[in-house]
């Protein structure tokens, strides 16, 4: 991602969230895999026409982290958003190693050691659950994750947690049947 791919609203705006626009897909895919001998692989966005990108907000607080980061590492709109050595794409090895790292720095020993969030990927898992546990709808939800509804409630339908009392009162201040008239009363 490019800086030129995030929008950030001026510093006093009321709405701080950002917008990060996805163009392609890089995935780290090792020399023997790739027609280029590259070890990654630029494509076009999973279930999208050529050429077509995806927007995803991002929260007030991502937002101020970009601006920070934009502003200390000097960047330009055409460069890479995050860099590797020498201005190219971040070794996925530096990643790995960054998010190790961070979870071992802010989880307890016993949730460093689970499976909880182990690779960078899970980081998406949890995004997606947490939008459709704060009840955001899942075709939103599909659309900013670059899925289909029906991929994403096969995936995640079964992680909403949580909603059942709000759903109920919702249903409850909807209606209900007409109360039935009782004979004779009146």
């Amino acid at each position: 991602m490019r800086v030129e791919d995030v929008t950030l609203p001026e510093p006093d705006a009321d709405d701080q969230w950002c917008e990060l626009l996805v163009h392609t897909a890089t995935p780290e895919v090792g020399k023997q895999w790739t027609d280029t001998g590259e070890i990654h692989e630029q494509r076009d966005l999973k279930g999208r026409a050529e050429g077509e990108t995806r927007a995803v907000p991002g929260h007030p607080a991502l937002t101020r982290v970009l601006r920070q980061h934009i502003e200390d590492e000097q960047l330009q709109p055409g460069d890479l958003l995050f860099q590797g050595e020498f201005g190219g794409i971040l070794a996925g090895s530096v990643i790995r190693r960054a998010w190790r790292s961070a979870r071992k720095a802010v989880l307890p020993p016993h949730v460093f050691e689970s499976p909880t969030g182990r690779r960078v990927y899970d980081i998406r898992h949890t995004r997606l659950t947490k939008w459709l546990n704060d009840g955001i709808p899942p075709a939103q939800v599909a659309e900013w994750a670059g899925n289909s509804v029906a991929v994403l409630l096969a995936t995640y339908a079964r992680c909403v947690d949580g909603q059942l009392p709000d759903l109920k009162r919702r249903l409850e201040a909807a209606g209900d049947l007409p109360e039935a008239e009782v004979p004779g009363a009146g």
